[in-house]
């Protein structure tokens, strides 16, 4: 009925064989995100490169909420799966399903009417390529109901063992982005509201082909539209969990925006540059991230079976997975680091910034994956307000270095890159921290 559970056997095994679906559908993401940039530079130019990249860090404040509160009701399902309740199994999921998409719409009607003022005021984006940010986000923000309903089925399917299904509705995306990518953008000469449009129906594709599978493999979730109501203890404990997790993200957001506030001020070829840097630094979390998503499902079946030794068991295989993953994916972005610049058409100046960039995130990101994982146990037991404050923490004092040293002697602009190493370092003592404390147990005594 459900996917493989994981209160018993060998954690690790658990652990890669749960991983790398979530690993493989991430990188798809990846990988038609990417091909949009590719794209976009190759085509449309440096300033449509420019204008795509300088959207990144608003288009993921609205997919925060998204990931947080899917992941907050992912673990309640993951808890109650574990207890084996079928019936709060169900019931936890159609309320996620009815509450994600009303955040979802919400979030597409702000993301249209409030885009001149984020660009203009917050990001300060340059007035070249002003017209071409707007455009995009626009357009990519009309879809955002569909990126929200593709993250609470997948949290859900997570939840109840399987992980592995949502890689072939990314693999459905990414065929299809990459197609429509090249009809309207190459072909076509859409420009940047091809590369948008593209993302949208391609996302809309997966939603469609995630549903029919939920509902017709798994009788718990065959739902009939007055089956899709609304909880008010399972929307508030969804809130509980989830809040903190999006207020996570949305702070590494917020963050990532001031860096790029930074970023434009360095003029169109620093910001050229950032999109592939950041975008290829985006693939180097997936190991560390895809651990944490891994580890907070396995932490809620675990506590919900009343297994914590199996817990702490799995924290440290799943650091060991995170760390040695990592590392592997890191060396060649080191080596080929000008080859990857080639590929997006880079040249010059833009070019220069990020070679540099790329060798420096090949060796902070490291870094990153000993702590990251951690994460996912602080939400299987419903201590998701700290991987806020360990994101705060980090953001702030990468905030603090960047606009403190851009303009010294020193590092110049290459604190847009070297402010991570002071961030995750300390991030890591923190999150590390509280792990030892075993503060994080009480929930479950």
């Amino acid at each position: 009925m459900y996917g493989i559970p994981m209160t018993d056997g060998a954690p690790w095994r658990h652990l890669i064989r749960f991983a790398l679906p979530i690993l493989t559908g991430s990188l798809l993401q990846q990988l038609y995100h990417t091909v949009d940039t590719i794209v976009v530079g190759r085509f449309s130019g440096e300033g449509a490169l420019a204008a795509v990249g300088t959207t990144g860090s608003l288009t993921f404040m609205f997919l925060a909420v998204a990931i947080g509160f899917s992941a907050g009701n992912g673990v309640l399902v993951a808890q109650h799966f574990g207890a084996g309740d079928d019936g709060s199994v169900r019931r936890t999921a159609a309320t996620g399903i009815v509450f994600l998409a009303g955040l979802g719409l919400a979030a597409s009607v702000a993301g249209v009417f409030f885009a001149r003022f984020a660009y203009e005021r917050f990001v300060a984006v340059p007035p070249e390529i002003l017209d071409m940010t707007l455009l995009y986000f626009r357009i990519y923000s009309a879809g955002l109901i569909f990126q929200y309903a593709y993250n609470i089925l997948a949290a859900v399917l997570r939840a109840v063992g399987d992980s592995a299904a949502m890689l072939y509705f990314l693999l459905i995306a990414s065929v299809l982005n990459i197609a429509l990518d090249l009809l309207f953008v190459a072909e076509l000469g859409w420009g940047v509201a091809g590369a948008a449009l593209a993302t949208n129906i391609s996302q809309a594709a997966s939603v469609a082909a995630a549903w029919c599978y939920m509902t017709r493999k798994y009788p718990v979730f065959r739902y009939r539209l007055r089956d899709l109501t609304w909880d008010a203890g399972a929307v508030g404990d969804t809130i509980r969990i989830g809040f903190p997790i999006a207020l996570q993200l949305v702070i590494v957001s917020l963050g990532i925006s001031l860096i790029q506030r930074a970023v434009n001020g360095f003029g169109k070829f620093m910001t050229a540059s950032f999109t592939v840097g950041h975008r290829i630094e985006l693939y180097l979390h997936l190991p560390c991230n895809a651990l944490q998503s891994t580890l907070a499902t396995y932490t809620g079946q675990n506590v919900g079976a009343g297994r914590m030794d199996r817990v702490r068991l799995g924290v440290r295989q799943g650091i060991a997975i995170s760390l040695a993953l990592t590392a592997v994916s890191s060396l060649p972005v080191w080596i080929f680091a000008d080859g990857i610049i080639r590929i997006f058409a880079l040249s010059g100046e833009a070019a220069a910034y990020c070679s540099a960039h790329l060798k420096a995130i090949a060796l902070i990101n490291v870094i990153l994956a000993g702590y990251v994982p951690l994460f996912g146990v602080f939400q299987g037991t419903r201590h998701s307000a700290v991987p806020t404050c360990v994101a705060l923490c980090a953001l702030t004092l990468r905030v603090i270095v960047t606009y403190l040293w851009k303009d010294g002697d020193f590092f110049g602009p290459s604190i847009i890159w070297w402010n991570g190493l002071f961030g995750f370092c300390t991030g890591c003592l923190v999150a590390w921290g509280y792990y030892l404390s075993r503060r994080w147990q009480n929930c479950c005594k």
